[in-house]
């Protein structure tokens, strides 16, 4: 008899072992705004990263999260939100995480926590027929530059401006703000700036898009960078979501033939190490 109910208890153990292990996986994805769905806050003004194509997100940020939630069995939907509004926006709930191509920093990392995907770094940008063309910061010094609010290298500008140009009786650098990217390019083009600093990625589209109206002035990669997914720090469950789908979608094909589409290249142990910030 005794036999009879530990073979039926056994038979059952399997079941219910199965439905511990659903309970879990619910349990992981308890914590998202809407079942099945990472909703992620991205500025889609910021190709190649994001941007509209066909009136629906593009770029290599959307389909780096769309490969991501597809290898944990979920959807991705990302929310056209102004950078500066994003970590507001994922602190107030209204998304998941941010899927920006935000850069990870000491003080974003106080707020958030990043998940890095990507290095990066910035260049400068100058119009083709302008006879100033910065090769380094040191030549901003007392000139009119251009840049997307809200991004950390607008930090960097005007940490740099005092830092390495006032403390050294230099002039400041006149930094104007613009709430995208495009719009400062569009300020250089109006020659209401001198030059403009964006994204590595991003200035060689603009130049690509604009056919050599604007050029490149920097030869090497300025402030090396990760770039990471945003995530709250109150919300385990969807970092350890994003984190497992990162690592089982960086072993596919699919993986490597995004980075080759957009010529970047993804970091390394050494540079997570390296650059990690905080």
């Amino acid at each position: 008899m005794q036999s009879a109910r530990f073979l039926r208890f056994t038979r059952k153990a399997p079941v219910l072992l199965g439905m511990s292990l659903c309970a879990i996986a619910v349990s992981a994805k308890a914590d998202f705004i809407k079942p099945g769905i990472i909703t992620a806050g991205s500025d889609i003004t910021f190709s190649p990263y994001e941007y509209m194509q066909n009136d629906k997100p593009a770029g290599f940020d959307i389909e780096m999260l769309n490969g991501i939630a597809k290898a944990v069995g979920m959807k991705a939907v990302n929310v056209d939100t102004r950078f500066p509004n994003l970590i507001p926006g994922l602190q107030g709930k209204r998304f998941d995480i941010t899927n920006s191509s935000m850069y990870i920093t000491p003080d974003r990392l106080k707020v958030i926590d990043m998940i890095p995907y990507l290095k990066t770094g910035e260049k400068i940008v100058t119009l083709k027929d302008s006879s100033y063309k910065p090769g380094i910061p040191d030549e901003l010094c007392g000139h009119k530059i251009g840049t997307m609010a809200g991004t950390s290298f607008l930090q960097g500008l005007m940490t740099f401006s005092q830092q390495s140009c006032v403390a050294k009786g230099k002039p400041a650098i006149s930094i104007s703000e613009y709430p995208t990217d495009p719009q400062a390019t569009q300020a250089l083009l109006s020659k209401a700036v001198e030059a403009q600093i964006t994204d590595v990625a991003v200035a060689q589209s603009v130049v690509d898009r604009l056919k050599g109206r604007v050029v490149i002035t920097s030869d090497k990669l300025l402030y090396p960078v990760l770039v990471g997914f945003g995530v709250r720090k109150d919300d385990p469950h969807v970092k350890q979501t994003i984190e497992a789908g990162l690592k089982k979608f960086s072993q596919t094909p699919q993986y490597k033939a995004l980075f080759s589409k957009y010529h970047f290249t993804p970091p390394t142990a050494d540079d997570i190490r390296q650059l990690s910030a905080g």
